[in-house]
């Protein structure tokens, strides 16, 4: 089984995907086999999405683009679920995942196609017995779906004698995108047809340089989604002096203290109680942390006792490291001995792996799934679920800056590419339990980033970095994003 381990950045602790594959060797991936797909693959199917009977094509087509030179570069090969019959005008959801170059596994078995692993409640369930379902969740009733692969990933590569590295940055990543949404609209016909950009951890970065991309070339989106979303990162990066960081993490390790039982509940609901970790973490604790060393020692006091209430975690711990624990120590101080998963702490972390192992379906059934339900030959190689990028992070140019520490745009072209679209609107989703990309962050972009808020909504979902894992979540998750596409498309 091939290796995946898509980090935005170790440092950040901000993990675009796990798969509990990741854990073996390097030396045991296979090689990467040259793209063979030349002709689109179409199949016919009929399925039941949102309670409404949809009759569909789909198509794996592979779709040339250009690098940055101009040249062809890659030959993307996306995944369409179009619904027969309908208008021109019908929405288009292009849709991914992380990485940075990952493919859209996840999203595509777990929210997005019309099959899905589908995962129990009960999270000690070994992932061997998870079956492969029906995803009656899955908004193909409201738009069409179309899954972008980005270059060297799924079936997409880049071309003979073209250099991965070309693709290795924030731009240039972001061209495929727009180049691709542009290529399929001519190539089905559909240039009225309203397009969301749907983006996942890394993928929230990419819908956005993406956005501004095609605002600039005259093709204005209609809707950007951000799940487990990224853009402000640098904003809430753990670095020890950033107490923004602390306050805006406070929300999600209340929520995985309660969820642990690990909290003083005093009656609340959790709703209840999550409104009262981001009102006080936004209040004294914000205010605490500025004090800093010059805070009278029985105000700190006061505040580790707030924090124990809310985390489960001793007042003594919180003073020991000045009221700052970060979310990685959480994960290792709450059950002295064990740690809780990065991507979904309500999950333990076996010993000898990285991560939980509940995603652990998504790489073999992907594979399965495109021989044996889409139809794709043998002869396409292999479906590539390994990340170029991981081995080069250093080389990875983001923006005008080659570290992750600098001072991304992202924010900065989100407000631009809104205010110059009047009619854009914005979808912003989070895991409670999720320590990488939170919910207090995406509270803080919202609130800091001067987005036009009469067209920006967010939701909190339980579950973790890929909520659409809890059945009643992506139920839940579906129905909103149906929700946005139709109070979108009709203003």
């Amino acid at each position: 089984m091939t290796v995946i381990r898509y980090m935005i950045c170790a440092a950040l602790a901000s993990a675009a995907w796990p798969l509990a594959a990741q854990d073996a060797p390097r030396a045991e991936r296979p090689p990467l086999s040259p793209v063979s797909l030349a002709a689109p693959v179409v199949t016919k199917h009929k399925g039941v999405f949102g309670g409404k009977a949809v009759a569909y094509t789909a198509t794996v087509e592979p779709v040339v683009v250009d690098g940055m030179d101009g040249k062809p570069a890659a030959r993307l090969v996306a995944t369409s679920y179009i619904a027969d019959g309908m208008a021109a005008g019908r929405p288009v959801a292009f849709v991914f995942n992380g990485g940075p170059i990952a493919p859209t596994t996840p999203l595509h078995m777990g929210a997005f196609g019309p099959k899905r692993i589908a995962i129990p409640n009960d999270l000690a369930a070994d992932p061997a017995t998870f079956k492969v379902v029906d995803n009656g969740y899955a908004p193909l009733d409201a738009a069409d779906i179309v899954i972008f692969d980005p270059a060297n990933t799924g079936y997409s590569r880049t071309l003979p004698g073209i250099a991965p590295e070309s693709q290795f940055s924030n731009v240039a990543d972001g061209r495929q995108l727009a180049q691709l949404v542009q290529a399929w609209r001519r190539l089905h016909n559909r240039p009225t047809a309203p397009v969301f950009l749907i983006g996942e951890s890394y993928g929230t970065m990419r819908a956005v340089e993406a956005a501004d991309q095609l605002q600039k070339a005259g093709d204005p989106v209609a809707g950007i989604a951000l799940l487990g979303q990224a853009v402000n990162i640098i904003e809430y990066a753990q670095r020890p002096n950033n107490i923004i960081s602390y306050a805006v993490s406070l929300p999600t390790l209340a929520a995985i203290g309660w969820a642990h039982d690990k909290v003083e509940r005093k009656g609340r609901s959790f709703d209840a109680f999550i409104k009262d970790a981001r009102d006080y973490g936004a209040g004294e604790y914000l205010t605490v942390l500025f004090q800093g060393d010059r805070a009278p020692a029985e105000r700190k006091a006061a505040v580790a006792r707030r924090l124990q209430e809310f985390t489960g975690l001793p007042a003594e711990e919180f003073l020991r490291q000045r009221l700052k624990v970060a979310k990685t120590a959480y994960q290792r101080l709450l059950f002295p001995g064990k740690r809780l998963d990065t991507n979904d702490a309500r999950y333990f972390v076996p010993d000898g792996r990285n991560s939980a192992p509940y995603a652990s379906r998504y790489e073999p059934e992907a594979a399965r799934y495109f021989q044996d339900f889409l139809k794709v030959p043998a002869a396409a190689g292999v479906y590539a679920l390994d990340n170029p990028a991981e081995d080069h992070f250093a080389d990875w140019q983001w923006a005008e800056n080659k570290t992750p520490f600098g001072d991304w745009p992202y924010v900065g072209q989100l407000k631009r590419t809104m205010e110059a679209n009047p009619r854009l609107r914005l979808f912003v989703a989070n895991g409670y339990y999720d320590t990488q990309t939170t919910i207090g962050a995406m509270d803080y972009l919202v609130n800091q980033s001067g987005l036009p808020l009469d067209r920006v909504e967010t939701h909190d979902y339980h579950g973790g970095h890929m909520f659409y894992t809890v059945e009643d979540s992506l139920k839940t998750f579906a129905d909103d994003l149906r929700r946005f596409v139709a109070t979108t498309t009709a203003r």
